[in-house]
């Protein structure tokens, strides 16, 4: 038989051993909550995700697989393209592109078919008037070019490069009247030659 004393001293050595056991798993449940508030803290004040709580003792739990949700795309529906026809250029009222904006070549020398006389490849401004005589049959008048050649004029005399026609011969000067660009009459007077040489 065991001495009671001996078994209440086991008894209390007993209890003891619960108690401290209890303890020491009460401070590790407290120290646990304290860590896991913890890193609940830091989780929040870095924006970041949240931690999974920790697994139970008894092994990892198997990752539950989430069902993708179904994304919501919109359908985009084309707008029925119209079978256009294919274009084609029409030069009905629009100008020739190869065609020069500015006319180089005067009219009046598309319309002309006969060649022009010597007095017609002059400008007025180069014929000098040296003469006017008076004939039964009208005046007529002698010109002369820069180079010295004469040449008589009458009514009706084609003279210059502007298609000009003699109208009238007077006694001090010749009147032409040009048609080109448009028409005008222009007056040579008579170069008179002074006493003692030429003018």
């Amino acid at each position: 038989m065991k001495n009671p004393l001996k078994r209440k001293d086991e008894a209390e050595e007993r209890q003891g051993k619960r108690e401290k056991t209890f303890m020491t798993r009460g401070r590790n449940r407290f120290h646990l909550m304290w860590m896991i508030a913890g890193l609940f803290f830091l989780m929040a004040a870095c924006g970041g995700e949240t931690v999974p709580p920790s697994p139970p003792k008894g092994g990892v739990p198997k990752p539950v697989a989430k069902k993708a949700e179904p994304v919501a795309v919109a359908e985009k529906k084309e707008p029925e393209k119209k079978q256009e026809a294919a274009y084609q250029y029409s030069p009905a009222g629009k100008p020739d592109p190869f065609k020069p904006f500015i006319q180089l070549t005067p009219v009046k020398e598309l319309t002309r078919t006969a060649p022009l006389t010597p007095l017609q490849k002059y400008d007025l401004s180069q014929l000098k008037l040296v003469a006017i005589m008076a004939t039964r049959e009208g005046n007529v008048a002698m010109v002369e070019d820069s180079a010295g050649k004469g040449y008589f004029v009458k009514k009706g005399t084609e003279i210059g490069k502007n298609d000009g026609k003699v109208t009238k011969i007077l006694k001090d000067r010749v009147i032409i009247e040009e048609l080109y660009p448009e028409k005008n009459e222009v007056s040579i007077f008579l170069h008179k030659i002074e006493e003692g040489g030429e003018s």
